[in-house]
């Protein structure tokens, strides 16, 4: 095998061309495709080996790492926020001044407790006005029933003097005309009291709703009507208060369009947290939410997860970093990923540092990450493997040989 030798114009200085120049135009030789793939990168590692093997000279070093037993993590990860799992807005139903508010944000409510009050001047009003048109009428329904009993009377004596012609006709279906229309009254009276008394209801529960209570238990973690305010429930309810409970919450991951489909319910995740990062949170996926969000063109989906929050670190709104686990190896033997590589025919291997130097050995590979893979088998706890090459002024190698100067 022949070696095609190479002259330089050292006038100015210049010198023989380095290592990694003479490196780089044989790598460069190979196939575009081959040059970029892992074969590629195998193809220069041999290179390197097989300089260092044939001659002595430039440095040639070998970054590598010892085969560990560890866990790989197969995962999709995104970005969430904690959300309370329940919580309820608090609005008011009826329009009036927000006389006072008895609680501030981070209060801890049970149910049933008095939140605030809105001034109930105009609610006592329209109750003492509906209250007092239903005196009116029931006023009203005992008038016209004297009225119908006087009627029917009259009615009576004069049917009876009609039969001895002592009463014309017309003077009696007067009579009777009388006593129908003061039944027809009557009743008309009485619908109408049915329908104030509805109006009385109304006013009296409009008059409660003066008094905001709490609706369930849980803490104040917003508040959004200030005392002194005017509220206007005529279209929609204005918001006053809001209370979560803290005890459960919920991250709300965004998970892109192309990762969201390998998701599912039930599927185990953890997620750390911006204060906490070495602090991982256990739980399941709840729900994938069916419809997106589409944010600048970028198509993400909300993925829901429950955690039990007892001692109340998590709180509302903390950014979470979520990790969905398609699969985890426990106990597995560990190489980083940079130091498996394919072969043409799609072989994976690794290149194992021994006594007679870095050999090539064919391993079974199983799940992988950005940063480690499991070695299923054909290496062993403990054996170094090369992670990478460099010349031999380059720091962090463990291994090193020499190059002639002379290629």
């Amino acid at each position: 095998m022949g070696y095609e030798s190479e002259t330089r114009d050292d006038t100015n200085g210049a010198g023989p061309p380095s290592l990694p120049e003479r490196m780089m135009a044989l790598w460069r030789g190979l196939p575009g495709a081959a040059r970029w793939g892992a074969a590629g990168v195998a193809v220069l590692v041999a290179l390197w080996i097989a300089y260092g093997a044939l001659f002595g000279g430039e440095s040639v070093s070998y970054r590598t790492a010892t085969a560990t037993r560890g866990t790989v993590e197969q995962t999709v990860t995104a970005l969430g926020s904690l959300q309370p799992k329940d919580y309820v807005d608090v609005g008011a139903q009826v329009s009036g001044q927000l006389k006072i508010v008895y609680v501030d944000v981070g209060d801890d409510v049970k149910e049933g407790d008095l939140l605030a009050e809105i001034d109930a001047k105009t609610s006592e009003t329209e109750l003492a006005a509906a209250r007092a048109r239903l005196a009116q009428l029931e006023s009203e329904l005992a008038g016209s029933r004297a009225e119908l009993t006087l009627a029917q009377r009259q009615y009576k004596r004069n049917l009876d003097l009609s039969k001895i012609d002592a009463v014309s006709r017309d003077d009696l279906d007067t009579n009777e005309t009388a006593v129908k229309t003061v039944t027809a009254q009557i009743g008309s009276l009485k619908a109408q009291i049915e329908q104030q008394k509805s109006t009385v209801e109304g006013a009296e529960v409009n008059l409660g709703y003066t008094k905001i209570y709490a609706p369930m238990t849980g803490t104040v973690t917003a508040q959004t009507a200030l005392q002194g305010q005017t509220l206007n429930a005529n279209q929609t309810a204005p918001n006053i208060l809001t209370i979560s409970d803290l005890s459960t919450m919920t991250v709300e991951a965004e998970v892109a369009e192309a990762d969201v489909g390998r998701l599912a319910e039930g599927m185990p995740v953890y997620f750390t947290t911006l204060g906490a990062a070495n602090e991982r949170w256990r739980s399941t996926v709840r729900q994938v939410l069916p419809t997106p969000e589409i944010e600048n063109d970028v198509v993400l989906y909300t993925v829901l997860v429950d955690i039990a929050n007892p001692d109340g670190k998590l709180m509302k709104d903390m950014t979470t970093q979520v990790f969905f686990l398609l699969g985890e190896a426990k106990d597995a033997i560990t190489v980083p990923v940079g130091a498996v590589n394919e072969s043409a025919d799609g072989q994976t291997y690794v290149t194992v540092m021994t006594e007679d130097g870095p050999r090539q050995r064919q391993v079974e590979v199983g799940l992988t990450n950005r940063i480690s893979a499991e070695i299923k088998s054909g290496l062993d706890e403990g054996e170094t493997v090369v992670t990478g090459v460099s010349s031999g002024t380059e720091s962090g190698t463990t291994k090193s040989r020499r190059m002639p100067s002379f290629l």
